[in-house]
């Protein structure tokens, strides 16, 4: 079994990709090869300068990601460009990672962030979203970075929108109650997971 973990930003996905690591699932996040891909000295690294140019290099000649966020957050076209360069590295290693996660016989959790914008649905057997209201989104974005709401805001519009991407999800864990609220939830969502359930409330036992 393959599920496909993802969310939006400041929804709390990486709480719950923990959890479920907890629980005995093997994680292949997505972010963290994303980071290793684009590290000096590798092809996405050299792309990126290409495109991007120096400026967006820190003093040790590797990619400044504040930098380079704030450049293609408030273009959509230029977010493609860095997208079409990153996202070819990061699905092979995924794939790569899954394959030896299916290997062993254990749960693989892909945390996805654009599973659903990206169209990788082929990747994964079940979609499980992590939710919270666009309110608590914004609080938990500006409070985690230190953003204004102005830079919070245009974080969270340059991804669809939750409310969105629930019609896209097997499963839906809602995670802007307590963490035992969470947890529960996905001890429900791993019971039923052969058991065809769509979604399940905050309340469920």
């Amino acid at each position: 079994m393959v599920i496909g973990l993802t969310g939006g930003i400041a929804s709390g996905k990486s709480t719950v990709s923990a959890m479920l690591r907890h629980r005995g699932a093997i994680i292949v996040d997505a972010d963290l090869i994303a980071r290793e891909v684009v590290k000096k000295g590798n092809p996405a690294w050299e792309k990126i300068i290409q495109h991007f140019g120096q400026e967006v290099l820190d003093v040790n000649h590797e990619i400044e990601r504040k930098r380079l966020g704030e450049i293609i957050f408030s273009d959509p076209e230029k977010r493609r460009i860095l997208n079409g360069i990153v996202h070819p590295y990061v699905r092979e290693e995924m794939e790569k990672q899954k394959k030896e996660g299916q290997a062993q016989g254990k749960l693989v959790v892909l945390d996805i962030p654009l599973l659903i914008e990206s169209n990788l649905f082929h990747m994964v057997d079940q979609v499980v979203l992590v939710y919270v209201p666009k309110s608590v989104q914004l609080v938990r974005l500006m409070e985690r970075n230190q953003l204004s709401e102005e830079e919070a805001l245009a974080r969270i519009h340059s991804q669809m929108p939750l409310d969105e991407k629930k019609k896209w999800a097997d499963f839906i864990i809602y995670n802007d109650g307590s963490k035992e609220e969470t947890e529960r939830q996905i001890d429900h969502l791993l019971f039923q997971l052969f058991g065809g359930a769509k979604e399940f409330a905050k309340d469920s036992k």
